[in-house]
């Protein structure tokens, strides 16, 4: 049954048996067009600003294309005809234009289809690489910008079942890449007769993990791990010149060195877990020269598989190694001060270290830090902001450090990161002479953009901070009625930037802007995709729950629609967060200008089919002080969704007798609680959820407790343990292929049995070969198929008597 849809029914559409299979289906054509319509092209600057690259998408691969071989093991999905991953995205077409021109240029001798991935320019930005994909091999090729052509510089297979499959050196003349180890290498089958059990052992000591899935199961697995992931590190230039780089291994990442003498490698060890994915693996950190000849072995990272529990823990030893940025070959690295773990007091919790080649001094303490490390940006060698934060209460710190001369650092931002109001934004970078990225600095001033989230909605930003009196001046700011953003600066000297511009009925362009001018020029000129949606309106409504904390929602109604047409069938759509504080969980996200965006998981189709849409409808789960969010779920979680159908109803354009709930992931969960504990909705849809938490036992979402520790809030967090209370008709829409950590596809399946068994109306739907998103065309349309039979069925028709809409919860 593989290449058919399973459908599982409690209540058919049409005379269908409980367990019969349909072929695919397409929507109406309002939907079904809106689904193929053209997309917009990426966009991507050259470092040093001279080239704008113009990206073809590709188009939703069909379910031919996924039902292709694939190898699930160590978190990894495999293609084992070409050593590559088997669910990747490509750039289908691509054109050049010159910063100063006009006119669009093609690349002559692209391969053919061009299946493009990984495109990464050249640090000189003359010049750029990326993988072609064919069916039984990956290709390196590179394009050079000046002379308008392409080709393949290497006969070898490219390997990129793991890790970062090529690094230019700063030279711009060479490219260090992952070449398939075992090519021409015929793995031997599996037996049937196993050489003995799988056993797991743990002694004493606590390593508890979350619901990876993926993972190996067996010694073949192992084996196939090893074939398929074994990489030859290669160096070859681009006048064909080709050598290999050390000894083959399976290198989590391979990164050359600012100067171009040397080679970071972060190499797989055994032994392996079945308990968590390949990244977690034991490592083996060591630096090489660009001839393959160890320099150091910088460290020994143990098997992952017992961290400790909290967003805030970490491994212990040392972690994150890389090459600064700002001086030519200097490593860095973290090693975690309270063993990683967040619940052990200590006044350092984080320290930053930095080693400079040879590597035959020992290293320097660069900063100490009282949070979790979270990143470094790199300026030149006078100066670095370092990045830290703590889950708990969401503090967030921003310090400055002189990482050649160690001195106190200075904290330039300190703030929460639920405060969206407060977020001073991000550093803008530059490429320096290394080809690496580094704070855009001039006369000791560093340059910063954000969302600019304000009470009136987002308007991003470009500010100037002075780095001695950490002073921050505004340089510009999106004004109405439009949403734009920074995306790259030209010429600091000359204040010219780059902007992303959009309203609700203009599709994004880029504009060249200048500070302290209102003039724009524009870059691009791309048409409306759907302009059937030109007419749509879209008001983000403001609103509050009754416990006083305010609300928002993003409501689009249909083309034509007049306030004397009556409410409408509503779809409400929204996907639930936690936080801390009651302000801050009450801040405008979001801006009522921006571009009304399509993507397959959108609910916002359904307005040319007659549907109000109450779409990322806010649901902020607050527990302040010692009081943990999820303490009140399922409260917070029905008072958010009656605010949002109240405020709508007293506008006259939502009927509350007709509203669906809908959402995906953690939203799927929100719907089946919805429907478990009010009367509020008509219908709900539930796509790729988790329903049983006690299947989550070590954490979910933003939930930091074990099942342990707090059985009865996931007990009655669970959907699961109210299916009974289920009444409304609901449809459960899951991938077969689902790998995101605690979506089973089993959670859909035990949770439709769950409803079937006390008579409830519902319908499962399980699409085969899809992971947690779908990819394949004939199972989008057949999923919009789905949904729009469902909501055309239970929630579009005649008005009833208005549902019981009460707060009070289902007993």
């Amino acid at each position: 049954m593989k290449n058919l849809i399973i459908l599982i029914l409690a209540f058919g559409f049409g005379r269908i048996n409980a367990q019969d299979a349909t072929t695919y289906q397409r929507p109406p054509q309002a939907i079904a067009d809106l689904v193929e319509a053209p997309s917009t092209p990426a966009v991507l600057f050259s470092p040093d600003k001279a080239w704008m690259v113009f990206l073809e998408r590709s188009d939703y691969p069909t379910i031919e294309e996924l039902s292709r071989p694939e190898l699930r093991i160590a978190g990894l999905r495999i293609n084992p005809d070409n050593f590559g991953q088997s669910r990747n995205n490509f750039f289908v077409g691509l054109k050049i234009k010159a910063m100063k021109e006009t006119q669009l240029s093609s690349v002559a001798n692209l391969p053919s289809p061009l299946q493009m991935s990984n495109f990464q320019f050249a640090p000189d930005s003359k010049k750029a690489a990326f993988l072609q994909t064919f069916p039984d091999r990956l290709e390196l090729w590179v394009v050079d910008f000046t002379a308008l052509t392409a080709r393949k510089i290497s006969s070898k297979k490219v390997n990129n079942t793991i890790g970062n499959p090529f690094a230019w050196l700063s030279t711009s003349a060479s490219i260090v890449y992952l070449a398939a180890a075992n090519d021409g290498k015929v793995m031997p089958p599996k037996s049937r007769v196993p050489v003995g059990p799988v056993v797991e052992e743990n002694l004493g000591k606590k390593a508890p993990n979350r619901t990876y899935q993926d993972l190996l199961k067996n010694f073949y697995d192992e084996s196939l791990f090893d074939h398929y992931c074994t990489s030859q590190l290669t160096l070859i230039n681009l006048d064909g010149a080709e050598s290999l780089v050390g000894k083959p291994g399976i290198y989590l990442s391979q990164s050359p060195s600012p100067d171009a003498r040397f080679i970071l490698t972060k190499e797989i060890q055994r032994p392996y877990s079945y308990l968590v994915p390949a990244g977690l693996f034991p490592q083996s950190v060591d630096v090489l020269t660009t001839g393959g000849i160890l320099v150091k072995h910088v460290a020994s990272i143990p098997l992952a598989d017992n961290i400790p529990l909290g967003f805030s823990s970490s491994i212990k030893g040392p972690r994150g190694h890389g090459w600064r940025n700002d001086v030519s070959s200097t490593l860095y690295w973290v090693e975690a001060q309270d063993g990683g773990d967040p619940k052990v007091k200590a006044d350092v919790r984080d320290k930053l270290f930095q080693w400079p080649a040879p590597f035959t001094t020992t290293s320097s303490e660069m900063v100490s830090l009282p949070l979790r490390y979270g990143g470094i940006s790199w300026g030149n060698e006078k100066v670095a902001w370092v990045y830290e934060s703590w889950w708990s209460d969401r503090k967030q710190r921003v310090y400055q450090i002189d990482p050649t001369n160690v001195s106190p650092k200075k904290t330039i931002f300190d703030f929460s990161s639920e405060d969206v109001y407060a977020d001073p934004g991000n550093v803008v970078s530059t490429t320096n002479s290394f080809g690496r990225s580094v704070m855009l600095i001039n006369n000791n001033a560093a340059y910063l953009t954000g969302d600019g989230a304000s009470p009136e909605g987002d308007r991003p930003f470009l500010d100037k901070i002075d780095l001695s009196t950490g002073k921050v001046s505004r340089q510009w700011r999106s004004e109405a009625p439009y949403y734009e953003t920074v995306v790259a600066m030209l010429d600091v000297k000359k204040g010219t930037f780059v902007t992303s511009r959009e309203s609700q009925t203009e599709n994004p362009n880029y504009y060249v802007r200048t500070i302290g001018s209102k003039s724009v020029q524009p870059l691009t000129a791309f048409p409306h995709p759907y302009p059937q949606l030109k007419d749509v309106k879209k008001q983000v409504l403001k609103y509050k729950r009754a416990d006083g904390v305010d609300l928002t929602a993003d409501l689009y109604l249909p083309p034509g629609y007049k306030k004397e047409d009556g409410p409408l069938p509503t779809f409400f759509w929204a996907y639930p967060a936690e936080f801390k504080s009651k302000s801050t969980a009450g801040q405008v996200k979001g801006s009522p200008y921006e571009f009304t965006r399509l993507n397959w998981g959108s609910p916002i189709y359904w307005v040319l089919r007659g549907y109000a849409i109450l779409d990322n409808a806010s649901i902020p789960i607050v527990g302040e002080g010692e009081t943990e969010p999820n303490d009140t779920y399922v409260q917070q979680l029905v008072s958010s969704a009656k605010a949002a159908i109240d405020y709508g109803a007293s506008l006259g354009v939502v009927d509350p007798t007709r509203v669906a709930a809908g959402g995906h992931s953690y939203g799927a969960f929100m719907t089946g609680n919805l429907l478990a504990h009010s009367d509020l909705f008509r219908a709900g849809i539930a796509r790729s959820g988790a329903y049983n938490r006690t299947l989550t036992p070590f954490g979910f979402q933003a939930e930091e407790r074990t099942y342990w520790q707090a059985p009865q809030v996931y007990y009655e967090m669970s959907p699961f343990s109210y299916a009974d209370k289920i009444k409304e008709p609901i449809l459960m829409i899951h991938g077969e292929a689902d790998n995101n950590t605690g979506t089973f596809p089993i959670q859909s399946e035990r949770m439709y049995n769950a409803i079937k068994g006390h008579g409830g109306t519902a319908r499962f739907v399980l699409l085969p070969y899809e992971s947690h998103g779908y990819r394949g065309k004939e199972s989008v349309m057949h999923m919009f198929w789905e949904m729009d039979t469902w909501l055309g069925r239970y929630v579009k028709g005649p008005k009833e008597t208005p549902p019981n809409t009460k707060v009070d919860l289902k007993n």
